[in-house]
């Protein structure tokens, strides 16, 4: 008997010949479109990069929101619906908001030079007051505007030492005004400090204004140090081209409350002083933490606005210190 050898990888056997050539007659554009739908069903379970960009590795970013009403009085229970956040015009999810509970560096400036010599009394009697309000949970500091600026008392939570110095106030005669030096100086010292919220908060009235800084120099300052300010004006305030300290400050006076999320408080006299202080105190201790995302861009916004989703409510807000890209 004679035996042939065939070689295993020559071998194919008679029922795996039948399903070759059973797959040779399918007809080539069915075994495409079986290969056209395998592919997408691949390419569906890979996810697409840019709407992962747009919806993983969006960041979060806060800010610290003051809702007012009518009276400037604080709004309280707001739920994430009522806040609109906008950077560059384009609105932000707000993810989440809460009570803000971090502290706040307080810079509060305060005229004593020469033009102040009516209203020293109003200031002995309203900004004590202030300071013991803001002081216990956060630093609180006074600083004059007489001649130059000149640190009062440096910052600190003892609300005692702070009510002390503020009621011994006294205006410096033959002197001039330098508020936009101070806000200059007081921004820069704010950015080497590490609380999440900080303000400046001016008390003036409407004196000579000694300054070599531009109005645009004000603004550039708020922003580095991310600082809210609050200007609490007492007089007419006209509008002057010459000195230059006048006109500057002519300038500043709406252009650096809005650009930093503060506020402007005009009084005609004095004896306001001490309820807007108050009234002022309780808004920046009522402020909201506000949560919202970001897509990852390499280009920060230039802009963000907070609004209300809800009538008869004024929201006005600060970035939180300390956010890369904020």
């Amino acid at each position: 008997m004679r035996l042939t050898l065939v070689s295993s990888e020559t071998y194919t056997a008679p029922n795996q010949r039948r399903r070759r050539h059973a797959a040779m007659r399918t007809p080539i554009h069915v075994r495409t479109l079986v290969a056209v739908l395998l592919g997408a069903a691949l390419a569906s379970l890979t996810p697409d990069p840019v709407a992962t960009a747009q919806r993983g590795d969006a960041r979060e970013r806060s800010l610290f929101v003051s809702a007012v009403d009518n009276n400037g009085e604080p709004v309280q229970g707001l739920d994430a619906d009522a806040f609109v956040v906008r950077e560059d015009g384009v609105r932000r999810e707000v993810l989440r908001v809460s009570r803000a509970t971090e502290p706040i560096d307080v810079a509060l400036l305060i005229d004593n030079s020469q033009s102040a010599d009516d209203e020293i009394t109003f200031f002995r009697e309203a900004l004590p007051k202030f300071v013991a309000k803001m002081a216990p949970g956060n630093h609180v500091a006074l600083i004059g505007l007489a001649d130059r600026p000149t640190i009062l008392a440096d910052y600190t939570d003892d609300a005692k030492r702070l009510t002390d110095r503020a009621g011994r106030l006294f205006p410096m005669s033959g002197s001039g005004m330098t508020l936009l030096d101070a806000i200059v100086e007081t921004s820069k010292g704010l950015e080497r400090r590490e609380a999440p919220r900080a303000v400046i908060v001016a008390v003036i009235t409407d004196g000579i204004e000694f300054t070599n800084h531009v109005h645009q120099d004000i603004l550039s300052s708020l922003e580095k140090s991310r600082a809210g300010l609050h200007l609490v004006t007492i007089g007419q305030f006209q509008h002057s081209e010459d000195p230059q300290g006048v006109r500057e400050r002519s300038l500043m006076l709406e252009a650096g409350p809005r650009a930093s999320g503060g506020q402007r408080i005009p009084l005609l006299s004095p004896h306001g002083l001490d309820p807007a202080m108050q009234r002022l105190a309780r808004e920046l201790l009522s402020q909201y933490k506000v949560t919202y995302a970001r897509p990852q861009s390499l280009i920060p916004p230039e802009k963000t606005d907070v609004s209300s989703g809800r009538p008869g409510v004024t929201m006005r807000g600060t970035s939180a210190r300390g956010e890369s890209g904020a």
